[in-house]
């Protein structure tokens, strides 16, 4: 209890690992699980049904597990997941999940989230993604991994965001965002792919290359999306060390919502 500043308020019913502190003037309800190693600053409010992993950094003035922005919302036992290691800056707000999807909003791990970030209820954010200052996330949104957002960066309720997408300040998603693709605008625009933070995390050359290929497919030679598909598809023979990221690109563009579509 010598982590637990003598101002924090903590439930009798939340469940905290002895190792986690938790700074001055912060509140947690009955329903939050806290693990090992996680650090909570000052004036913090956690609650509702939230659980969070191991080894998280929580800044000062963040709200995280509070009901969601929804009038149809009446006090069901809706659920939010935070992972392992990830660093959630100041005045974040992160809602639980709403009984009409999937009840939980979740957060995966090795996430690193900038201040006054908002992810709304039954966002799924998956891992190694970055959110800078001021990103905000509509109900029901889709982060995979690897996705960086760029400062402001706003996305309409049920948009999906491609694993190692990026998008540049100021951008405004009203549809789907394709796996690689860099999009900027209002609304956002395809760009380029995202070349550089593929070469960061290790890609080879064979599969930068096919990336390159699916873009010209998808954005440069004016082809239907049927057929900048079929040009896709064929890649997985041509550069078999490629063939996961064909496949990730062929999965996105088959599910992707008929009324949204994909940023192009």
């Amino acid at each position: 209890m010598s982590k637990i500043h003598p101002t924090a308020i903590i439930s009798p019913g939340a469940e905290l690992d002895s190792s986690v502190s938790v700074g001055p003037y912060t509140v947690i309800g009955p329903h939050v699980c806290i693990g090992a190693g996680t650090t909570v600053a000052s004036h913090c409010v956690i609650e509702g049904h939230t659980t969070i992993g191991r080894d998280n950094r929580i800044f000062q003035f963040n709200s995280l597990g509070a009901v969601p922005q929804d009038k149809k919302y009446n006090n069901e036992p809706c659920e939010l997941h935070i992972g392992d290691r990830n660093t959630i800056r100041e005045f974040c707000t992160f809602n639980i999940g709403s009984p009409g999807d999937r009840a939980v909003t979740s957060v995966g791990h090795d996430n690193w989230i900038m201040a006054y970030v908002h992810l709304a209820h039954d966002c799924q954010v998956g891992s190694h993604t970055i959110f800078a200052n001021n990103t905000q996330l509509a109900g029901h949104v889709v982060v995979e991994d690897w996705v960086i957002l760029g400062g402001f960066t706003v996305v309409h309720q049920f948009c999906r965001i491609g694993a190692h997408s990026f998008t540049a300040m100021n951008s405004l998603l009203f549809a789907d965002l394709p796996p690689f693709v860099m999009a900027q605008g209002h609304p956002a625009q395809a760009r380029s792919m995202n070349f550089e933070g593929l070469r960061r995390r290790g890609f080879s050359a064979e599969r930068i290359s096919a990336v390159k290929t699916m873009h010209k497919a998808l954005y440069r030679d004016g082809l239907s999306l049927g057929d900048a598909m079929a040009r896709i598809a064929a890649l997985a023979l041509e550069k078999p060390e490629a063939k996961p990221d064909v496949d990730m690109m062929l999965g996105f563009l088959q599910t992707a919502s008929p009324q949204r579509g994909i940023v192009r």
